[in-house]
């Protein structure tokens, strides 16, 4: 009986070794990964997996029989002369913003030097600029798009240069020429009537645009061409660097492996977004004075024309509001979507952070992201090689070298002596100055730090890989879209290039 429970206990010995030495290589094996396994890891919908083509999957993931005969043709259909080299001058610009702003303001860019004839040179991508010591391989427009297929898609329609000619680009370092900061809605005869003089008189102008966009967005009947010219650049011109698409379509394999549809949610919970429309009183606490402190400073700008304090819970009942991430579950659960649908969620920001995207992941644990498709090294390689930036004294504390403990030793008082006081907890940036810790002391904003001006910088490759995985999937549902309010956004630019690229795709629209 003893030599039985010897050898059951050795059993047991060996087993559990065997075990622990297969969790070490597993954990070993797995490490390059960010947060989630979901590359291997997804929990598939047995229904589906079985390959039950019913019609609850056609409606959830099947074509828009309607939309089927429609195909995206934005050449000219009038005349459309090419363009003069012996034109007006030359037109640059500063684009200032998030992926939305940058895209829809050089949608306008090209429309306006069409407007003027005039030469465009290169936007200037600032959030990448004033950046110090990002990737050398990739600066301004080109940390972005792909700069030689922006050029020549657009040969026939804009003559467009890398930069200014020598003796004019030293002439603008000397502040030289006029500048204008458009209204992200101008007319057409606001350039033709203040700008083109101005252009024709110096040869060079520069627009500095700020708030998404310097031309409104529906051209009269007679500049029909130049609207098709708008579609010509968003979705042939506007083609992210080879980089970007490369993971982008990596990450789209891995989410239909195994056959399975996906699909795409951005939830639209930006800080900007929910300031402009006034939707302070759906979040709690510090969050609600963020989003106010935010809407006074579009007010103070011009931006915003309304009160400061509005009812957020009548502008949410007329749909102003985004949804939350728990009721577009409960949306999607209704809709006849499993537990088991694969969700990738889109969006470099998410106010409130991972908080507000718990209900969604009780009700779908195939929800991801890119942290969850992609490794340290693949999102890495996207950036590039970075200069190190200096360490963050609000971050961590200064460590003392072995002869500064030994002298504070030596000076501390006779022996036998007290235990030495615990180290001093770090003072993180959330508590003091970065995310909202300055609200409770004082009522401006801080200055952003080097950290957080790299971190807006890598948010733009952030969101150029959710906008091809977006635009790929089977199935897209926006929690917000403008709805026509001029301001851009995620969503709607996802959806606009998907009824372009493909108009019977399932994209919802969901009445908020």
């Amino acid at each position: 009986m003893i030599s039985n429970m010897k050898w059951a206990a050795l059993g047991v010995l060996v087993l559990s070794c065997f075990s622990l030495m297969v969790h070490l290589f597993l954990a070993k094996s797995s490490a390059n990964l960010v947060q989630y396994h979901a590359i291997t890891a997804f929990t598939d919908d047995l229904g589906y997996a079985a390959g039950s083509k019913g019609s609850v999957n056609k409606k959830l993931w099947g074509k828009v029989q309607a939309l089927e005969g429609l195909h995206p043709y934005a050449n000219p259909r009038s005349a459309f002369p090419d363009p003069n080299k012996q034109n007006n001058g030359f037109i640059y610009a500063k684009i200032f913003g998030g992926f939305e702003k940058i895209r829809t303001s050089i949608c306008d860019l090209v429309a306006v030097a069409r407007l003027l004839n005039a030469t465009l040179i290169v936007p200037e991508i600032q959030e990448s600029i004033r950046s110090t010591g990002i990737s050398f391989q990739f600066k301004s427009f080109s940390y972005m798009y792909n700069e030689q297929q922006f050029i020549s898609a657009l040969a026939n329609d804009v003559i467009i240069l890398k930069q200014l000619p020598p003796n004019l680009s030293e002439a603008r370092k000397q502040k030289k020429f006029p500048t204008f900061r458009p209204q992200h809605s101008a007319p057409p005869e606001f350039y033709m009537t203040n700008v083109l003089s101005k252009l024709k008189e110096s040869k060079v102008v520069g627009l500095i645009l700020t708030d998404g966009g310097c031309l409104e967005s529906i051209l009269p009947q007679r500049l029909v061409e130049v609207q098709r010219l708008r579609c010509r650049v968003a979705f042939h011109a506007l083609q992210f660097r080879s980089e970007i698409i490369t993971l982008g379509r990596l990450m789209v394999e891995r989410l239909r492996a195994s056959g399975q549809p996906y699909l795409a949610y951005h939830p639209g919970l930006r800080r900007d977004t929910l300031a402009y429309h006034g939707c302070a009183e759906l979040f709690q606490d510090i969050h609600s004075e963020l989003i106010q402190y935010r809407r006074k400073q579009l007010i103070k700008q011009g931006i915003i024309s309304e009160e400061l304090d509005v009812d957020s819970f009548a502008r949410k009942g007329n749909g102003s509001c985004p949804l939350m991430p728990e009721e577009v579950g409960i949306l999607l659960r209704t809709m006849g979507y499993p537990p088991r649908t694969r969700i990738f969620l889109a969006g470099s920001e998410t106010f409130g952070g991972q908080r507000v995207v718990i209900p969604l992941r009780a009700m779908f644990p195939n929800v991801v992201d890119r942290t969850s498709l992609c490794s340290r090294e693949e999102l890495a390689n996207l950036v590039g090689p970075e200069v190190p930036l200096p360490p963050d004294p609000l971050e961590s504390l200064p460590v003392k070298s072995v002869k500064q403990q030994k002298e504070e030793w030596d000076k501390a008082g006779p022996r036998p002596r007290p235990l030495p006081p615990p180290p001093d907890r770090p003072i993180y940036r959330h508590e003091k100055e970065g995310w909202y810790g300055w609200v409770g002391e004082n009522d401006t904003e801080p200055n952003p730090s080097p950290s957080h001006i790299r971190e807006q910088a890598h948010r733009l490759l952030w969101d150029a890989l959710d906008y091809v995985v977006s635009l790929e999937a089977d199935a897209f549902f926006p929690g917000f879209d403008n709805d026509g309010s001029n301001w851009p956004d995620f969503s709607s630019l996802v959806m606009g290039h998907r009824l372009y690229e493909m108009a019977s795709s399932r994209t919802f629209r969901p009445d908020r």
